[in-house]
This record gives C-alpha cells, sequence and structure tokens, in this order.
C-alpha cells in the first residue's frame, strides 16, 4: 500500500509514506493561527462534550449532553489523543490537521490509481484549498474523520488500472468503509451505492460474476458495525437513532416531497458552484466543446469508473437531501475531491493550457476562503466562523469580567459556550436562560418573561449580505423559512428596545456581529423587624 512503483505511465511514483508528513506540515502551518481557537459550532454542542465524557468516565452515551446515537469513533480517537497531548484545544486541532493530512493522502492515491501523479497532485491541492475543506480541517466534526475514511476505502475500491483487485483491496476497503461508518453513520452511504452499482454490474456482466459477488459482500460489511452500534446503543439508552426530537428534525420531518426537491436543488449547488466552486466546474464544462488534442493528456478514466463515481455522487446528493435537519457542506465533504478531479481530467484532455485553468481555479478557492458568497451560507464554509468565534470570546469575556452572576438569555451554541469552561470561553460557568433563536418571535417570548434574566448575549447565527447589497438567495427566503429554519435575528438596537435593556458592548466583524445587554431590574424589598425575643 506505501510502496514506491511503477505507474501506468511508466513513472516512478511517490511512496504514500513520504507524503503524509509533507501534507501534516502544509495542513498545520496553514491553520495556525486557527489552532487555539475555542471549539465552535457543533464541535460545542455535541462532539467535544461526547468525547469528553468518554475520556473522563469511559462512556460511550454522552452523559452531559443529549445523544443523538452518532456512532463513537471520533469520541473514542479524541480521548484516546487527549491521554496523550493533555486536554488542550491546540492538542484536538492538531489531531484534526492530522486526520485532514490522512485524507489528503487518500486523494493522492485516490486520483494516482484512476489517472497519474500530476492529475493526482493538482486534485489534492484544489482538495485542500477548497474553503469548506480548509475550514473543517482543524474542526473536530465527525466529517472529517468519516471523509477521511471514506476517502481511503475509495482507494482500496478504485485500484490503478494495470492491476487487479485482490481480495486484499476488498478487506481494505471494507474496513475502512466500516470505519467511515463508525464515525458518522451517513457515511455508509457511499459503500451501499457501490453495492448497488455491483448489483447492476453483476445483472450486465453474469460473466464476472465471482468479482462482483466478492465486491457486494465487502461493500456491506460495513452495515454490521454500525448495526451493532445501534444495537448497544439501544440497550443502553432505549433509542435506537436518538431521542426522539432529533430523530424528528433529522429525518421523518424531513420527508416533505417539495422540500425534497428544494434539497436536491441546493445540493446540487454545493457541489457544483457553492464557494466559487463554480470556476472549475464551468472550466470543464466548457472544455468539453474543444476537440480533444492535448497528446500529453492521460487517458479518460474508464467509463465504469466515471460511471461509479457519478453513482457515489447521487447517492449521496439524493440522502443529504433526506436525511439531516440543516442543509451543511461539510456532509458533502468526501464529494469533493470526486468533482475536482472530474474537472481535471476534462481540462487536461481538452486543453493544453490547462495549468492555467487550475491556478484560475486555485485563486478562486483561495479569495472564497476570506471573500464571502453574496448569498447566506453557514460560518463554517469558511474563515467566517473565525470572526464567530472571536466574538464570542469577547462577548462572553465581558460576560465574565463585569457580570459574573449574570443570568444571561441567549440561545445555542452560546449556552454551551457560557455553561461549559472545557469548552475555552470562560473560566467558570455561566447561568444560561435558553431561546431557540434571536428571531422576533423567540425575542417576543423572553420580554414577556423578564424575570427568567438580566443580561443577554446575541449574535449573529448565520452570515448573510448586508442591507443594500447583492443577495442571490433572497427569493428563496419564504421556502427557506418553511423547509430550512431560516430566519432573521433582530439588531442589537432591536433586542434592547424590545427587552427594555441596554448595551453594554457590540462588534462586528466582516458581517458576524455580538452584542451583550444588560437589564436593569428593579428588586422589591422591604425593611422588617426582627422578631421579638
Amino acid at each position: 500500500m506505501l510502496h514506491t512503483d511503477i505507474n501506468q505511465n511508466g513513472s516512478r511514483n511517490i511512496p504514500l509514506w513520504m507524503l503524509f508528513p509533507l501534507f501534516f506540515v502544509a495542513v498545520y502551518l496553514s491553520h495556525l493561527t486557527l489552532l487555539r481557537l475555542p471549539y465552535f459550532w457543533d464541535e460545542a454542542g455535541y462532539y467535544i462534550p461526547a468525547a469528553w465524557d468518554f475520556f473522563r468516565t469511559g462512556t460511550l452515551i454522552p452523559q452531559s449532553t443529549t445523544t443523538n446515537a452518532h456512532p463513537p469513533l471520533p469520541s473514542i480517537l479524541l480521548a484516546a489523543w487527549w491521554h496523550l497531548s493533555g486536554y488542550v484545544i491546540s492538542g484536538t486541532r492538531t489531531l484534526v490537521c492530522m486526520v485532514a493530512a490522512a485524507a489528503l493522502v487518500a486523494v493522492y492515491r485516490l486520483v494516482r490509481n484512476l489517472s497519474d501523479n500530476t492529475t493526482a497532485a493538482v486534485t489534492t491541492l484544489l482538495t485542500a484549498i477548497y474553503p469548506v475543506w480548509f475550514a473543517q480541517s482543524t474542526l473536530a466534526h465527525a466529517d472529517i474523520f468519516a471523509a477521511a475514511f471514506t476517502l481511503w476505502g475509495l482507494s482500496f475500491y478504485f485500484p490503478a488500472p494495470d492491476s487487479d483487485p485482490s481480495d486484499l483491496n476488498r478487506l481494505w476497503a471494507a474496513t475502512m468503509f466500516s470505519l467511515a461508518a463508525l464515525s458518522k453513520e451517513t457515511a455508509i452511504v457511499t459503500p451501499l451505492a457501490l453495492a448497488a452499482w455491483q448489483a447492476f454490474q453483476l445483472l450486465r456482466h453474469p460473466s464476472h460474476r465471482p468479482a462482483h459477488w466478492k465486491w457486494l459482500a465487502a461493500l456491506i460489511v460495513p452495515v454490521l458495525p454500525l448495526m451493532f452500534w445501534y444495537g448497544y446503543h439501544y440497550s443502553k439508552t432505549g433509542f435506537i437513532f436518538g431521542n426522539p426530537e432529533f430523530l424528528r428534525y433529522n429525518a421523518t420531518a424531513n420527508l416533505d416531497p417539495l422540500r425534497i426537491l428544494l434539497s436536491l436543488w441546493h445540493r446540487l449547488l454545493h457541489l457544483t458552484v457553492h464557494m466559487n466552486m463554480f470556476v472549475p466546474v464551468l472550466c470543464a464544462f466548457a472544455a468539453l466543446f474543444i476537440p480533444v488534442t492535448a497528446t500529453d493528456a492521460p487517458q479518460s478514466i474508464r467509463k465504469s469508473t466515471r460511471a461509479a463515481l457519478l453513482v457515489i455522487l447521487i447517492a449521496n446528493m439524493i440522502a443529504f437531501s433526506v436525511l439531516g435537519g440543516a442543509l451543511l457542506t461539510r456532509y458533502l465533504l468526501p464529494m469533493y475531491p470526486i468533482v475536482i478531479l472530474l474537472c481535471v481530467i476534462e481540462w487536461r484532455r481538452h486543453l493544453k493550457q490547462w495549468p492555467w485553468l487550475a491556478a484560475f481555479s486555485a485563486a478562486a478557492f483561495l479569495l472564497a476562503i476570506w471573500i464571502n458568497p453574496p448569498y447566506a451560507f453557514a460560518p463554517e464554509d469558511n474563515l467566517t466562523y473565525r470572526d464567530m468565534v472571536v466574538l464570542h470570546q469577547q462577548a462572553i469575556a465581558i460576560i465574565a469580567t463585569q457580570f459574573p452572576q449574570a443570568t444571561v438569555l441567549t440561545a445555542w451554541p452560546a449556552t454551551s459556550e457560557l455553561s461549559r469552561p472545557e469548552l475555552g470561553y470562560t473560566k467558570l460557568p455561566i447561568r444560561t436562560t435558553t431561546i431557540q433563536n434571536f428571531s422576533v418571535e423567540q425575542m417576543q417570548k423572553a420580554a414577556a418573561q423578564p424575570s427568567d434574566y438580566d443580561t443577554a448575549l446575541i449574535f449573529s447565527t448565520k452570515w448573510e449580505p448586508p442591507f443594500g447589497h447583492i443577495n442571490l438567495g433572497r427569493k428563496n427566503e419564504s421556502a427557506d423559512t418553511r423547509y430550512f429554519d431560516f430566519h432573521r435575528d433582530m439588531q442589537p438596537a432591536e433586542a434592547a428596545a424590545m427587552l427594555h435593556g441596554e448595551i453594554v458592548w457590540q462588534a462586528h466583524r466582516r458581517g458576524e456581529w455580538a452584542a451583550v445587554l444588560h437589564f436593569p431590574r428593579i428588586v422589591n424589598a422591604a425593611l422588617t423587624p426582627p422578631p421579638a425575643r
């Protein structure tokens, strides 16, 4: 697996064991300013608390946060690493950098198997700097773990053209896909999609039945450890797929046909347009109209291989249009290298000047890491998440310094940031009162119960273009509100007026904002003489 060999073009392959340290150093140094940031969003809401519980108590079922039946492998890996590094945030992020580097080695190996070293290098580089991938490369979400194992599984499923699939390849593929499913349950979509493809091939090519049957068996194997985990979870909690509210939000409430169609449209945009992905995709589409003249280009990948890659993409698009209450792009993390690979292949086949397209795409990706698109998106899709974390750090520091005994009205994830010191925002827990978000409806409910809090931390829960700027998503707001929990956050001045408080601090960073409000409360008190003795 890690040895030096000769590829189909006669050139010597680089040993993979040499690539990992190079990739790790590159990922680590390019994320150096992010390594000490406190935990963000779902890190703070679930993954770190779950791993923290396992680290302290050895229980696979989270105790300090609501269990949602996510498989336990990320918690196990994080806890094992903390025993070596100590429980420090920079240690966690270093581990994630290592996982991201391992995933990039898998991308390189997969593409090298399908094409050559040049295509592999370009695809790997573009994957590493694609904004969604770049942002997730230090965030301890389960998705980066699942992506790494999925891509390694694919690198064994698609062997080099001049080699025959061996039983060892099938064993490695089954193992990697099993580890992917134990990292995040939705990773099972990829091996099952390939199993369906093998079943189709079995019917189409009866002469190759033994090979197809072996692959079919190997690709179904990852279901078994996932079933074992769900059985264990049920025996401990009485729930198979997590608590009923989690199941409703992520599955049963998503079965409206119109919502599924809208989700499919969003997922198509996520794979082909989002964060400047439209640049390599449009370049590849335009290249298709140019005759194949590049004599030094590698042969195109086999039709059957291309079809299998498309099956994987379509299966993930459909699955994540039904599963998951939020349309987060990180769910598609292992799909982005496949899209980039297909683009690079077409550039090289049709244009001798294809390096210019690669450079153009790289520049577009690098810009999108810092420059936001003209529509609302999740902060974790680029470095906007850093702005959000820094603002929350500053706001919580104000509360901890000026109002350490406060009861703070806020929404998730700030409720966890304030109440859990291990997340890196505060040294001591601060009491909170929770609302769902900062929409007018939720703030009106808070205004009706002023005795429940004396301070508030409000913030932008998503990034959207400022008023007066181009907003390509505005026409979809009604559907997004109905199906995808879209809402408008009240601005600090509006919230202060509604809740009858004063703004003691507010700040903005590139469209993200946060504010601390204080509410002087009048307390009725009476001087009562002590009882006569």
